[in-house]
């Protein structure tokens, strides 16, 4: 099924048999078993009864499936999934979502308390390493979103999990930093200092990046439901978990374009990436419910809208940001698109600048904004992948000799269970890197496959 995504994927350098078992892991992004090539995990959490699973595609070919060893339906596995390096041996590890899981007897009506499966690389592929859960669990939806950066700078990757129900707004538990096993985050954490309502969904997205250069993640926070000054507006915080700093985003923040206004989403998707080529991450925030037409319906719909925060030596502070809709790009805004439902970041031309593919559930299709080494996105060169589904993930591309890495586009549509690949072009400048007419159908599945893409 993944024999394209294997063709892809091969690096110019990596020759000879499609599986090395016995070769260690060399870092390779997204690379779980050590042969050198990136791997993608598909994500469908309604999948038999609600119990949900999560497929493997190896870049050489393999497709595995992951389950639960105990799966009770209405679980949801899958329901959020990330990549990092948690044990420092060379090979990429998974950390899966299920957001819906009970501890006891399911409640009916009620949200789940959640947990997090984990699933470390090794030669051989993934093997189940463990579970995370919280000591006293509620209602809380742990694991409806995960991050994984390196937060404390020790070279490992720490995984930061939401909990957006959790307690009075939501909260983010983070796990391995250094000294700590586990530390958990909210509004009221003392030197966040947050006004916390029950509804405002506090963690229901995630991202990791490092905003200012220093070698450290820092973590960016979404509460797409916070009433601020506006019901249901939005906010994004980034935190510093190891100098215990915050800093709160939202429409009305000096810099920041636009203005806030009821039920706008603000942080419903967040992606990370360096899209001016400073060495610096960026943050996009996504704005689905932003409304710019006529027909608006509160909470219902929105044309929607994507901000871009730029990081800078002192991080996103102060720093300069562009607000995106379709009035500046290709296509016609319409009430129910939801520009900006989802967002993935990855150099699909191979200048070493990011460019930023967005979601478009209303038009189910994903738009790629293009960018240039200067002065990051640009109005120039955009492309639409119409018709392949609306959830977008980069897939590290390989590296040919004396020149960057060329990421593959991936694209879902959990409605229909269909993901497709568009592989990036090498075309240095302001040039999205995907062609629309090369997209090839990855895979098929059931249970909203492809709700989630690592």
């Amino acid at each position: 099924m993944n024999a394209l995504l294997a063709a892809c994927l091969v690096l110019p350098l990596a020759t000879g048999t499609a599986h090395a078992a016995a070769r260690p892991c060399d870092g390779t992004p997204s690379d779980f078993d050590g042969d050198g090539r990136a791997d993608l995990v598909v994500a469908a959490p309604y999948d038999d009864r609600r119990t949900g699973s999560v497929t493997v595609l190896y870049g050489d070919g393999r497709t595995v499936k992951l389950v639960q060893e105990e799966p009770e339906p209405g679980d949801a596995f899958g329901s959020a999934l990330a990549v990092g390096e948690f044990d420092g041996d060379g090979c990429a590890d998974l950390a899966v979502g299920v957001s819906e899981e009970f501890a006891g007897e399911r409640v009916p009506g009620a949200d789940g308390n959640g947990a997090v499966e984990l699933f470390h690389g090794s030669p051989e592929g993934l093997r189940r390493e463990g579970r995370l859960t919280l000591p006293r669990p509620s209602s809380d939806r742990f694991g409806a979103a995960l991050a994984a950066g390196d937060l404390d700078g020790d070279g490992d990757d720490e995984l930061a999990v939401g909990a957006p129900t959790r307690g009075r707004g939501g909260s983010v538990v983070v796990h391995w930093m250094k000294g700590r096993d586990r530390q958990e985050i909210t509004q009221r954490t003392r030197w966040v200092r947050q006004a916390a309502g029950v509804t405002d969904q506090w963690g229901a997205a995630l991202a990791a990046g490092d905003f200012d250069g220093d070698g450290r993640d820092e973590l960016a926070v979404g509460a797409p439901a916070d009433t601020v000054t506006h019901d249901g507006q939005g906010s994004v915080t980034v935190l510093d978990p190891k100098r215990r700093r915050s800093l709160t985003l939202t429409q009305s923040s000096p810099g920041v374009k636009g203005a806030a206004e009821k039920w706008d989403g603000f942080g419903a998707a967040l992606a990370t990436g360096d899209l001016d080529a400073d060495g610096r991450d960026d943050l996009a925030v996504g704005v689905p419910g932003e409304g710019l037409s006529a027909r608006q319906r509160a909470m219902d719909y929105g044309d929607g809208a994507v901000h871009v925060v730029y990081g800078g030596r002192a991080g996103l502070r102060g720093a300069r940001s562009e607000m995106w809709t379709q009035r500046l790009l290709k296509g016609e805004p319409r009430y129910y698109d939801r520009f900006g439902a989802a967002l993935a970041t990855g150099d699909f031309n191979g200048d070493g600048d990011d460019e930023l593919a967005v979601g478009v559930p209303g038009e189910n299709a994903v738009q790629v904004l293009a960018a240039g080494r200067s002065g990051g996105l640009t109005r120039r060169g955009d492309v639409v992948v119409k018709g392949r589904g609306w959830v977008p993930a980069a897939v590290p591309g390989g590296r040919a000799p004396g020149k960057g890495r060329v990421d593959g586009l991936v694209v879902a549509d959990p409605d229909q269970g269909v993901v497709s690949y568009v592989p990036g072009v090498r075309r240095p400048g302001p040039y999205a890197g995907v062609r629309p007419g090369t997209a090839r159908k990855l895979g098929t599945g059931s249970g909203l496959y492809g709700y989630a893409l690592a």
